[in-house]
């Protein structure tokens, strides 16, 4: 078997430095957007999901700055037009000029890791902490992942996209670590990974194991890659589920699948009818979670999250998920599909989430470039 090398011997990698990525309901310095600006992400509908961006951003603001991604003064000013019209507190916001091809800040924004401190590992066994070497640097310092976005490994428009994480560092002045195994650029995008902030990561085996379908890490398997996402994120213990959803244009990201909403809770989607098409992949998600285990070894507590009825664009299924929310200060801002299982999915939710208010964000616009709130989210912690 080929010697894995997670990075160049010469450079400090996140996971020797002691950072590693938190989990999503930890204190945010602020949020990451893109302005919409490509109408072939929303076909006929790029204008009134600017108006739900509106909403997005006025729910987001109260807890947390937005850095949002505009392409130019033109868009910046139509941004602020029609945030400040629906109520978003512009004083919030902050608008960086900087071209993208796409608005799927998910994938494309900069991935945060964060030095550990001593309180926050007690979960992590001793001598994985200490090999990680938790002296190094000051306690709470954030850094970005670069991971090379390629559009999903299936279309051409990217090359600003993965300019983002190097925009940001600079921006910020953050420390950028080049994600790399065995010399190349390795690729993974924040929607194919979720993670508990104590050590857990899961993702799917369609989404970064298939061999021939949107294959981003061509002659890469299983070891290397969870090596690699140990390097680089800082955790200890990475599991598999399948599948997603038909319609999903990234080929299985975790994000419309299986989320935690805890440590040691995770919410998982669920398809009761065996006549949908999403039935069987769904099904063997929760035969394969049965096995899953945590970083110190338990079982995680699995809740079922309802799907919504199917949705159609153009004849073909779109990737609707209640699974695909996101965890602000202020609020989870949970999609919603004018669907009788939108209130059982947020009174699911709002159980699960006791110390945050769970809101119902309209979704069946945004889902039309299949993908919702998450998608377009990403988080820079505190």
């Amino acid at each position: 078997m080929p010697q894995i090398k997670a990075a160049n011997e010469s450079t400090s990698t996140p996971a020797t430095l002691g950072f590693s990525m938190p989990a999503e309901w930890e204190r945010h310095e602020a949020t990451w957007l893109i302005w919409p600006h490509n109408p072939i992400d929303w076909p006929d509908k790029i204008e009134t999901v600017r108006w739900v961006y509106g909403e997005i951003v006025r729910r987001i603001a109260p807890g947390e700055r937005v850095r949002l991604l505009v392409n130019h003064k033109a868009d910046e000013e139509a941004a602020r037009r029609i945030l400040s019209r629906a109520g978003a507190e512009l004083s919030g916001v902050e608008f960086i000029r900087h071209p993208t091809n796409r608005g799927w800040t998910r994938d494309t924004g900069p991935v945060f890791v964060k030095k550990v401190a001593s309180d926050e590992v007690r979960s992590l066994k001793s001598e994985v902490r200490s090999k990680r070497g938790g002296k190094h640097g000051a306690k709470g310092e954030t850094a970005i992942v670069h991971f090379h976005f390629n559009a999903w490994a299936k279309h051409d428009d990217w090359q600003k996209d993965r300019r983002v994480p190097d925009t940001a560092a600079k921006l910020l002045g953050k420390r950028l670590f080049n994600a790399e195994c065995n010399g190349r650029d390795f690729v993974i995008e924040g929607g194919g990974i979720e993670v508990n902030g104590r050590g857990t990561l899961l993702t799917t085996e369609q989404c970064y194991l298939d061999p021939k379908v949107q294959v981003r890490n061509p002659g890469l398997g299983r070891e290397e890659i969870e090596e690699t996402l140990k390097t680089y994120l800082g955790v200890t213990n990475v599991q598999w589920l399948a599948a997603g959803p038909a319609g999903d244009d990234t080929h299985g990201h975790i994000d419309d699948i299986c989320r935690f909403v805890n440590p040691r809770t995770v919410v998982l989607i669920k398809e009761p009818n065996p006549k949908d098409i999403n039935y069987r992949a769904l099904a063997e998600n929760w035969e394969r979670i049965r096995d899953l285990r945590l970083e110190d070894g338990s079982r995680p507590e699995i809740v079922p999250l309802p799907m919504p009825g199917p949705l159609y664009f153009a004849g073909n299924r779109l990737p609707a998920s209640y699974a695909n929310f996101y965890i602000t200060n202020a609020a989870v801002l949970v999609p919603t599909f004018n669907d009788p299982n939108d209130l059982i999915a947020l009174g699911i939710l709002g159980e699960l989430f006791k110390d945050r208010p769970v809101i119902g964000l309209h979704a069946v616009d945004l889902v039309l470039g299949r993908g919702t709130v998450h998608c377009l989210t990403q988080q820079q912690p505190a």
